[in-house]
């Protein structure tokens, strides 16, 4: 039986990026191919809950397209994860008085349940479970078109 979805996204302007691409790249690090947050809809306060509403818009020309599936490019599972870590790494890092590197350092409970191909909006969904000065551990699913396509319970942690 399919999860139900961290949020309903009817209740959000998907059409106001709170935090732009730019923004997000003034916490995380990545860059290039490896930069796979394009944005942020909604987000907490601040020093509250951490949630977000972030997205990756699936391009035909990124890397992995001419391998993944020739003929029938398909988004690796690995890459949705990825995304989703970024998701949360911007959460807590956001949070934190100093910049640092946020480790990947656990992925469980994934699923995948639907495939994600160019031309999509990979909307990811993320809600912090757990969280203290060294870790933080959240749920995240990735929705295309209203329907689910990933989710994880993803730990990163400050290295």
């Amino acid at each position: 039986m399919a999860s139900s979805l961290l949020f309903n996204l009817d209740e959000f302007d998907l059409n106001q990026v709170v935090v732009t691409r730019q923004q997000i790249e003034t916490i995380n690090p990545h860059r290039g191919d490896m930069m796979l947050l394009d944005g942020i809809f909604a987000k907490n306060e601040p020093h509250e809950e951490l949630w977000a509403i972030g997205y990756k818009d699936i391009g035909d020309d990124e890397f992995w397209v001419a391998g993944h599936i020739p003929g029938r490019p398909i988004f690796p599972g690995v890459l949705m994860i990825e995304a989703a870590a970024q998701l949360a790494s911007y959460l807590f890092l956001e949070q934190c008085e100093k910049t640092e590197f946020m480790g990947f350092i656990g992925c469980d409970n994934v699923k995948f349940r639907g495939q994600v191909v160019p031309g999509d909006r990979l909307m990811i969904m993320g809600v912090e479970l757990k969280r203290n000065s060294r870790r933080i551990i959240c749920q995240l699913q990735g929705v295309v078109n209203n329907s689910l396509v990933f989710e994880a319970q993803i730990t990163g942690m400050p290295i």
